[in-house]
């Protein structure tokens, strides 16, 4: 059977009414997740589910049952043909619930990044949602040099994360990401990504660097919609960036790791 042409827009839900048209969202976010469907498919998503309703009892956000009930009704309206970048919502004011459908934009396969750590701007680092908007800033002035991803450091100048992803890098044979006790967001993408490195034998480390320290090394930037992108382009400065030797793997496999929503 033909699927019926899904238009992208703001949904809410209701426990009465499920999800229907809604107007233009206002108002700050107290949650959000997305993630990449492609053609009914998606990487990791009951792990963004357990961090979405994780993160909306951590704010006191509706009930377990209400949230489960959202989430069931949300899944069944994802398009399971194209290419979309849905994100779900909890709002500050109302404590409603949305879906935001949207058609995913060109994805990429590598990256160009402002060397310049930008110091990290976020109130809730651990909490997808409230400062996304305070990150599309950040992106915009990464724009304005040439790269299309800033990188955010502490106060001490070691590297957190990028703007909308996270960051990992090799030494040697090594994969190394930021310690998890830094302010940064645990990603969807990055744990699938540790949960292969462990299963295959690849060794990890969590390890303290300064954007300086990455001069010539393999780094990627990782998220839900990308992947995993290689950095092929330090810009702004002169570090090099070391050719993307292990990314084409990785990077198939993830393509390959995704898996069909539950049918409707």
């Amino acid at each position: 059977m033909t699927q019926p042409v899904v238009a992208e827009g703001l949904l809410a839900w209701t426990p009465s009414g499920g999800l229907a048209p809604a107007g233009e969202a206002g108002g700050r976010l107290l949650v959000a997740d997305s993630w990449l469907v492609r053609d009914g498919r998606v990487r990791g998503f009951a792990r963004h589910r357990e961090r979405f309703l994780r993160s909306c009892g951590e704010v006191g956000g509706p009930p377990l049952r209400r949230l489960l009930e959202f989430w069931r009704d949300m899944t069944e309206a994802l398009p399971r043909t194209g290419e979309w970048f849905p994100r779900v919502e909890l709002a500050a004011d109302s404590q409603e619930l949305r879906l935001l459908l949207r058609h995913a934009p060109p994805l990429g396969s590598e990256i160009r990044v402002w060397c310049a750590g930008q110091s990290d701007p976020r109130t809730l680092p651990r909490r997808k949602g409230p400062d996304l908007e305070t990150l599309a800033r950040v992106r915009r002035r990464a724009s304005g040099e040439g790269a299309e991803e800033a990188v955010l450091v502490a106060p001490s100048g070691v590297v957190l994360e990028a703007a909308t992803a996270s960051v990992l890098w090799w030494e040697d044979d090594t994969l190394c990401l930021p310690p998890p006790l830094l302010p940064v967001l645990p990603g969807v993408t990055v744990a699938l990504i540790q949960d292969r490195a462990r299963r295959t034998g690849v060794r990890v480390a969590h390890r303290e660097r300064t954007i300086a320290e990455l001069d010539g090394r393999e780094v990627w930037l990782v998220n839900a919609l990308h992947g995993i992108r290689p950095v092929t382009e330090w810009t702004g400065g002169e570090l090099r960036a070391a050719p993307a030797v292990r990314a084409p793997e990785w990077r198939k496999w993830l393509d390959e790791s995704m898996e069909a929503l539950p049918d409707k």
